[in-house]
């Protein structure tokens, strides 16, 4: 954990949210000077569901889930965080604490900002308040939509969905493979991890995905989009 060396990051940051550019000279000032900057190896957690919410999170660099713990059951991945982007949650204006697990998929980077300092922010800039206040509800839309469409879905539709959610809603049809655990896979698909390597493979045999170790390669989307609209 390290204090910024700089006071100024926050104004020149290339990796900021885009909503910072609705802030003020002095506000960004203030973020600055109330922010810690942290590193995170690839699976430690950044913030933990049931802690006291101390701060809201910027992701900077690297890949963060968010994800709800269930004793004696897998993991439900709510969405997958890229850089650019803020972690809060409802605690912010309700109970104070995190209702959620946030942990880095590979080597990440974040700035956690006070939450008080974040507060009297959008207590006194309306525009960023509003563009939060977006922002927040079309993530927690876009999540209740994803489980929604899983729970009317059959294992391999399921996967499917999840296939299609991580290379055209995460990364933007972006990247040619990406790199998830089986594990990451089935939480996201909310099915368990066998099922997930035995669809996985059947995938692959139907030449639909390639897959060396963990890298995975859409290689027949139209053919994913059928299995998951037939469910």
């Amino acid at each position: 954990m390290e204090k910024c060396k700089d006071q100024n990051d926050c104004a020149i940051c290339s990796r900021r949210s885009a909503m910072f550019n609705m802030l003020t000279d002095v506000e960004l000032q203030m973020i600055a000077e109330n922010r810690v900057y942290v590193r995170f190896n690839a699976g430690e957690v950044i913030q933990k569901q049931g802690a006291f919410m101390s701060h809201v999170i910027s992701v900077n660099s690297g890949l963060v889930k968010v994800y709800l713990e269930r004793e004696g059951q897998n993991n439900t991945i709510l969405r997958i965080v890229k850089p650019s982007n803020f972690i809060g949650g409802p605690g912010i204006y309700y109970d104070q604490m995190h209702h959620y697990t946030v942990s880095a998929m590979k080597e990440s980077s974040v700035c956690f900002i006070d939450l008080l300092v974040f507060k009297n922010i959008l207590n006194q800039n309306k525009a960023f308040a509003v563009a939060f206040m977006k922002d927040f509800s079309e993530k927690v839309i876009s999540v209740y939509n994803r489980l929604m469409s899983l729970t009317k879905k059959q294992l391999a539709g399921r996967m499917a969905y999840t296939l299609l959610y991580l290379f055209e809603e995460v990364f933007e049809k972006s990247e040619n493979s990406i790199t998830f655990s089986r594990q990451d896979l089935a939480d996201l698909s909310e099915i368990s991890v066998d099922s997930a390597r035995k669809i996985l493979r059947d995938f692959q045999k139907e030449g639909l995905i390639k897959i060396t170790n963990n890298d995975l390669e859409l290689v027949n989307p139209e053919a994913i989009r059928m299995i998951w609209l037939k469910g």
